[in-house]
């Protein structure tokens, strides 16, 4: 054989081998789809206390796993101890308030009753007046006295009544409870819960990391101080569009960890994502901004999914952000055989990168 009939063979059996290649990648997306875009994710809790102090006391270290409800740090309680008596003080005051507004209450109650009876006396005098007067046995000028008294009694009624009405408003009533001392019990309430916050506890289950406060450092509300990293895990994965043609919730998956080469762990697809930030339209003021490009074939727009660890009880630690790979088995028969071929081989590559 020549060299040029050599060489030609090597250029047949290159154009072959690049084919089939092609031809299998090609396919292989389709029918067997993996993407080496994954991480693991751990959602962040920020540590942040909801009232502001020094801080007193710090029960946990950097890095240290804690249970939900677990204490963390404790901020100086002193002036919340003191906001709780003052209010308490405030409810003692608006209670005896109350008991000296029911006290006036029931004594202008009796003023309407005895200007009542006082003004049922009056009005039978005067009507006894009235007869006399007709038959010559009473004067005229006894009968108006006695009918200006009635009025004035009457009068007098009609006041006690209105005196009543105002001190019954100004006791008040609300839910069942007096307005002034119904705000008092809210601001009893209010320091008793700013009193609890002074004990800054775990949101969930975690590993506290990136605690920055030592004891004596001065927490303000609403600052956060450290992060608090869950126990719940999510894996996102990313993968192009046309991959997923095929792909329903609930599809088996198989991950691979940089972390822990040469082993593959059984996952499954938990959800995908409702879209992406590029499809998200921004009401700004401003015009829209067409995509510019003079690329005829333009990069593949991927989408995220979410998978969930079949067995977690094998799976060590992870920390949030690590690297991972991802194959799916969304169709059976030789693909899912060929899928599970290439993520052993992924696994194994992670030993040398």
């Amino acid at each position: 054989m020549t060299p040029d009939q050599s060489f030609a063979r090597w250029v047949k059996l290159s154009l072959l081998a690049f084919v089939m290649v092609f031809s299998y990648f090609l396919l292989a997306d389709l029918w067997m789809p993996l993407t080496p875009q994954s991480r693991v994710i751990h959602p962040v809790i920020g540590v942040t206390p909801q009232v502001s102090g020094q801080i007193t006391q710090v029960v946990v270290r950097n890095n240290q796993h804690v249970e939900a409800g677990e204490l963390l740090f404790m901020i100086d309680t002193r002036p919340y101890v003191l906001a709780v008596e003052r209010a308490e003080l405030g409810l003692a005051d608006a209670r005896l308030q109350n008991a000296q507004l029911d006290a006036a209450v029931e004594a202008a109650q009796a003023q309407v009753h005895a200007a009542q009876a006082e003004a049922v006396e009056l009005a039978s005098e005067t009507r006894r007046l009235q007869a006399l007067v007709g038959s010559q046995h009473a004067s005229q000028q006894q009968y108006e006295q006695t009918r200006s008294r009635m009025q004035a009694a009457q009068a007098t009624v009609t006041a006690a009544q209105a005196e009543v009405r105002r001190l019954q408003l100004e006791r008040g009533s609300v839910r069942g409870d007096n307005l002034r001392e119904a705000q008092a019990r809210n601001a009893l309430e209010q320091a008793r819960l700013e009193l609890s916050y002074t004990e800054v506890r775990a949101e969930a289950a975690g590993v506290v990391s990136n605690l920055q406060v030592r004891e004596g450092t001065y927490a303000r509300a609403g600052n956060e101080l450290a992060a608090l990293v869950t126990d719940e895990m999510d894996i996102i994965a990313d993968f192009r569009e046309k991959s997923l043609s095929r792909l329903q919730a609930g599809d088996q998956a198989s991950v691979t960890f940089d972390a822990y080469p040469g082993q593959i762990f059984s996952a499954r697809v938990r959800a995908k994502d409702a879209g992406t930030l590029d499809g998200q339209l921004v009401a700004d003021g401003r015009l829209a901004a067409p995509e510019v490009t003079d690329r005829w074939v333009r990069n593949a727009q991927r989408q995220r999914l979410h998978l969930q660890l079949l067995d977690t009880q094998t799976l060590p630690a992870l920390p949030t952000g690590a690297r991972a790979t991802v194959q799916l088995h969304p169709v059976g028969g030789p693909a899912r055989w060929l899928g599970k071929l290439q993520i052993h081989a992924i696994s194994l590559m992670h030993y040398i990168y």
